[in-house]
Order: C-alpha cells, then structure tokens, then sequence
C-alpha cells in the first residue's frame, strides 16, 4: 500500500505534500481577490485545465504563444497548494487563478470584489472515472484500491475536496451573481465556439471570429495533449507517475459508460438522487 501522508481540514483528507492547513488558512481568511482577478474554480477532475487553457487564450486574444512557451501552473496558479498560493502573491495583475475549494473555504474577500469567477462542471460518473484514472497516476495521492472502493469514498466525500454534492449545492447558490458565471463540460464539448462566446461575453472581452476561432482551436483536446506547457508532461516525477497514466485521458464524455456496472450505475443514481433533491436547476447529465 501506499504511504502517503494525508492530514483532514475541515472534514477532508488532503495530501500533506502540496497543501497546508495554513495555506487553507491564509486562502480562506487572508488572500486578497483582486477586482480584475479572473477564477478558474471546479471540483476536480472537471475540466479544469481545459478552462485554464481557455482563459488564457481568451487572455492574449487567441494568441497562442504564451500558452506554448509558459507552463499552465505558473500561467493560472492553483492558490489552495503551497507552491501555487506563493506563485499568485508573486503575479502581477491581472491574474488567472485555480481554485478547487468549496465555497465555504473560498477566499472571504471575494464578496467584497469584482472578481469574475468561472465554474465548470462535469457529469460526477465521468468525474468519478477521471478522478479515479488521476489517483492511480498520482503518486501524491493514496492508492484508490478498486473502481467500487473508490466510488464508495466519492460518494461519501472521503476524497481531497470533499464531496461533489456539497460542492455543486454550495457553489450553486451563487449562480445569480453578476460575477458569477457556470457552464458545463459537456456543453463545451458539444458548442465550444458558442461556449467561448459566452465566456468572452462574461468577462468583457471584445474578441473577433478569427481570434474566437484561434481560442477553439488551440484549446482543443488534440491541440493540448500536444502542447507540452499543457499536457502535464512536464509533471515533476515525484509528483506523477507517468508510466502509470496520462494526465490528458480521453477528454470525452460518458466515458463512465466504459466503467460502471449496471449495478454501480444503479446506486450511483440513487446517491445522486438522495443528495441532489431540492436542487432548482438541471445539468446536462440529469
């Protein structure tokens, strides 16, 4: 078995080797969100490096050459690591954060910012899937045994980042913000043209057809899994195992089709169902 070091924080188990209770700390209580500050939040496995990638073309008008020539992490830093928290006190603005927290430990200054936050998410069976396709790679991780005993800790919230339901319930209750917006990592798979309208609509960005196409088509899982800054490839290899995984899968939906048996499929729904009552809104995957 594996002897990776986790801590809990607020109810949740966390890998001692990238995050802090004091960085959880200092994001939640101290960090200050700046008005021109563009967050890129999800549970993971969501589709975060792909909006990461989005925004930062959106950034630079759909110029790729800083996506190309930066690697993603120091061009959008996660603020709930150690390393990422550092890297964004350092950024000058305007800054593009990661953030996979959930809203209760989300920094307390955004409510007095404009900030724009962006928040994608994902069908959880695929999120379930990738999530579980990510612990085995991961060697910051612990092992997630079986796909069967690693959906029980998803569905209970036994997993870094707690639980996907309490997530999307939290997060959700800000949906309307004005500078607040969600979206889907399906409906950016079937529209990522309109989709990358929407988001240049939200954050006032004025870009033309060819500059949205650029953005498209460099934000493309192919395009991706061949850009080195963006492929995970660079993944130091105590953090990553790469003979184990690829960081850049599939990128595909519905891939939990491939994995589940109809039985986990069953009590997945019924999970689903039991903790989603009550929700107002529906998602793609509903």
């Amino acid at each position: 078995m594996s002897s990776v070091e986790y801590f809990t924080y607020e109810g949740m188990p966390f890998p001692a080797t990238i995050f802090s209770e004091e960085t959880f700390n200092h994001v939640e209580k101290e960090f200050q969100i700046l008005d021109d500050d563009v967050i890129n939040l999800t549970y993971p496995k969501s589709g975060t490096h792909w909006m990461a990638e989005i925004l930062a073309l959106i950034s630079k008008e759909g110029d790729p050459t800083w996506t190309q020539n930066v690697v993603l992490w120091d061009r959008s830093p996660w603020i709930d690591t150690t390393d990422g928290l550092k890297k964004a006190l350092e950024s000058p603005p305007p800054r593009l954060l990661n953030i996979h927290v959930p809203f209760r430990l989300f920094p307390k200054s955004f409510l007095q910012s404009k900030a724009k936050v962006i928040y994608t998410l994902r069908n959880p069976k695929d999120v379930l899937v990738s999530y579980y396709h990510f612990s085995v790679a991961m060697k910051i991780l612990k092992d997630p045994g079986t796909l069967q005993e690693f959906m029980e800790e998803f569905l209970s919230g036994n997993v870094p980042f707690g639980s996907w339901f309490d997530h999307v319930k939290g997060w959700m209750e800000l949906k309307d913000k004005p500078n607040f917006f969600f979206i889907t990592y399906e409906e950016l798979q079937q529209d990522p043209k309109g989709c990358v309208e929407k988001i240049c609509h939200f954050l006032g960005k004025e870009l033309n057809r060819q500059q949205i196409d650029s953005v498209v088509k460099y934000s493309s899982f192919k395009k991706m899994k061949e850009n080195k800054m963006s492929n995970y490839s660079q993944a130091d290899d105590t953090l990553m195992d790469h003979k184990k995984g690829q960081f850049m899968r599939k990128g595909i939906s519905g891939d939990w089709k491939n994995h589940l048996t109809v039985a986990q499929n069953e009590h997945f729904d019924r999970v689903y169902q039991e903790k989603m009552q009550g929700m107002s809104i529906t998602f793609p995957w509903d």
